[in-house]
């Protein structure tokens, strides 16, 4: 198991106590075993995927990989959940605040991913991250093998010091 995953969610849920998630190690172990050896792990953190905030028991833990973002739930008895989203499939980033909980919507091309029962302070850094990431990512795929490395290793680094320390 790499532990890098399990170790970047509770550096996110210290920074942000007020987000509801559960059963963090079993899911983190999961989500390692599902991220090839060849991807890099630039973030993680968890949230509820559910449609509504009623619904807590759905915690998955989300990782950004330097070519895809990942989200993994582990059940309870046996097997799991997985959804991956690639660079390709994202179209946009919504986020909802609300009076104790905020809510961040992926939509992709086939559907909309609701990650919800974030802590509101959260979803500033959420939004942050996501939106450099997939900005990146589709600069990345307009300019085919034309990569610029320089802003490539940039955007990782910040990522990986956004995911250790929170954003400033």
């Amino acid at each position: 198991m790499r532990k890098e995953i399990y170790e970047k969610v509770l550096d996110f849920k210290r920074r942000f106590p007020t987000t509801i998630s559960w059963r963090l190690k079993q899911h983190s172990k999961l989500a390692s075993e599902l991220i090839n050896n060849d991807e890099e792990i630039l973030y993680a953190f968890a949230a509820q995927k559910a449609p509504n905030s009623f619904n807590v028991f759905s915690t998955f833990i989300c990782v950004l990989t330097d070519k895809r973002i990942v989200l993994a739930q582990k059940r309870l008895l046996y097997g799991y959940f997985y959804y991956s989203i690639t660079p390709d499939m994202f179209n946009d980033l919504t986020l909802n605040m609300g009076l104790i909980w905020g809510k961040a919507i992926i939509d992709t091309v086939k559907e909309q991913v609701y990650l919800t029962n974030l802590s509101n302070g959260a979803l500033k850094e959420i939004e942050t991250v996501l939106s450099k990431y997939m900005i990146q990512k589709k600069r990345e795929l307009e300019m085919g093998d034309l990569k610029d490395k320089k802003s490539v290793t940039q955007m990782e680094k910040d990522l990986k010091e956004i995911s250790k320390n929170g954003e400033k």
